[in-house]
């Protein structure tokens, strides 16, 4: 036997922030309080290694040196390619989001109706980009100022402070951001604080999440 619960509301959560702000950090923690976790970008770079359409499309709009062998996205070629131009970024984003969005509502909705979590999270730093930000009942906003988030970067993908610059651009700038959050967690120092500020957090929103208890007999 085992105590199982059942969490007779779900809530939507949307946590973005943007490159190099440990938004997927803050998802991590929040995954180990059992909140599910949904993470964009991961959904799309599966999503384009296995839909053909998808990679026809994306060779025929920037090229075959995009790929490495048949199928294989480079996708360090790509990102020079769309973070240098707003306009083949929109273009990049015009052919995988039709089919990617779907998908994602589809496994929110899911993961809600099945009652096993108290909170569902997309973790995306495109959220107010997209114009997602109405899907959620809140939005969280990982901050962290930029010079923090280009050594971050620099060290995780080996790209110059150019490079960091040009990629950061391409996003909504993070102050804007904060302003427009629900909640806002700060991301400037130790991971343990990022832990402790995370759980004081999940603790806010789950606390008026109605849950029932019960026996399972296995």
């Amino acid at each position: 036997m085992r105590r199982v619960k059942t969490y007779l509301e779900t809530k939507a959560v949307g946590l973005t922030g943007g490159i190099g702000s440990g938004q997927s950090t803050v998802g991590e923690i929040f995954s180990r309080f059992g909140c599910k976790i949904i993470n964009l970008d991961l959904k799309a770079k599966q999503l384009i290694d296995r839909d053909r359409t998808i990679q026809n499309e994306i060779r025929k709009e920037f090229g075959a040196s995009v790929f490495m062998g048949n199928s294989v996205l480079n996708r360090r070629i790509l990102g020079e390619i769309v973070f240098n131009s707003e306009q083949k970024l929109q273009s990049l984003n015009r052919i995988v989001h039709p089919r990617l969005v779907p998908l994602v509502v589809e496994e929110m909705e899911a993961a809600r109706f099945s009652r096993k979590y108290p909170i569902v999270i997309l973790d995306a730093a495109l959220i107010f980009e997209l114009n997602f930000e109405q899907m959620f009942d809140l939005v969280i906003v990982v901050y962290s100022d930029q010079n923090t988030r280009i050594e971050r970067i620099r060290k995780r993908d080996q790209l110059s402070r150019g490079e960091v610059i040009t990629r950061l651009k391409s996003q909504i700038p993070l102050e804007e951001k904060k302003h427009w959050a629900d909640i806002v967690i700060e991301n400037n120092g130790t991971r343990e604080e990022l832990q402790k500020e995370t759980e004081r957090v999940f603790k806010k929103i789950s606390d008026d999440i109605p849950v029932q208890r019960r026996i399972r007999i296995e």
